[in-house]
């Protein structure tokens, strides 16, 4: 049975759908040696040889769902330009290979859960605005925000001209040392670059530290900073509404 090409893509743990498009839209999808640049082309899996970037595509791996707790100065992408070392890096120290990418983004300088997958219709599914899939942080901010300030926070704060949805905050303890700070639990559902940072400068609390400990329901205080673990088929069907087969 022919099977859209940005899908046979996905099914190979290649890239999302939408990266998919991309690849063919560039000119770097082959099909039986034929360049295809028309989104919607269909091939044959198995029986069509199809190459991206001119490497032949193998048998569909097997799917793997990972939890990584991401440690600070590592980036949650494939490559870096900047040769900075990437959640890939990780899973090849520990000898994990295949065309896995991760579902969403966690900053640079922050650290904490994401999730690293080579399917790539979950990673679509999962990432995709209209699941709004709420994610819970710790914030260690400076200073003591008052009340008017967390209000501002769970109302929303204006970012770039728009106003980010409410979020849902919790005061766990305020810090002493040799400046008074506080840790804060957030969880929003939206996915704006650094989101948490700029909602906190905009109050005037800067965030020194941010720690991400939930994704929708998942979370594992017990995954140490640079570890990972495959996800549980319980854990894949809640986040993607679908069974694991």
């Amino acid at each position: 049975m022919s099977v859209r090409i940005n899908k046979l893509l996905s099914m190979y743990g290649v890239a999302s759908r939408r990266a998919a498009d991309a690849l063919i839209s560039q000119g770097r999808v082959e099909i039986n040696g034929r360049v295809v640049t028309e989104l919607g082309t269909k091939a044959e899996p198995g029986q069509d040889e199809i190459k991206v970037d001119g490497r032949r595509l193998k048998t569909a791996p097997v799917k793997r769902y990972l939890l990584m707790n991401k440690p600070v100065g590592v980036m949650s992408t494939r490559s870096d330009p900047q040769r900075r070392r990437t959640v890939i890096d990780v899973l090849a120290d520990a000898g994990i290979r295949g065309y896995f990418f991760p579902v969403g983004r966690l900053d640079y300088d922050s650290e904490g859960l994401i999730i690293l997958t080579n399917d790539g219709e979950f990673a679509e599914k999962v990432t995709h605005p209209r699941y709004e899939l709420e994610r819970t942080y710790e914030a260690v901010v400076e200073g003591v925000p008052d009340e008017r300030d967390l209000d501002r926070l769970r109302r929303g704060v204006q970012l770039d001209g728009d106003r980010t949805q409410p979020a849902r905050l919790t005061v766990k303890r305020v810090l002493k040392g040799k400046k008074e700070q506080t840790l804060l639990e957030i969880s929003i559902r939206e996915g704006r670059n650094r989101q948490i940072r700029k909602m906190c400068d905009a109050v005037a609390h800067p965030v020194d530290r941010l720690r991400r400990i939930r994704i929708g329901s998942i979370t594992d205080p017990g995954l140490r900073t640079g570890q990972f673990r495959d996800l549980t088929p319980a854990e894949i069907r809640k986040l993607s509404g679908r069974p694991v087969l």
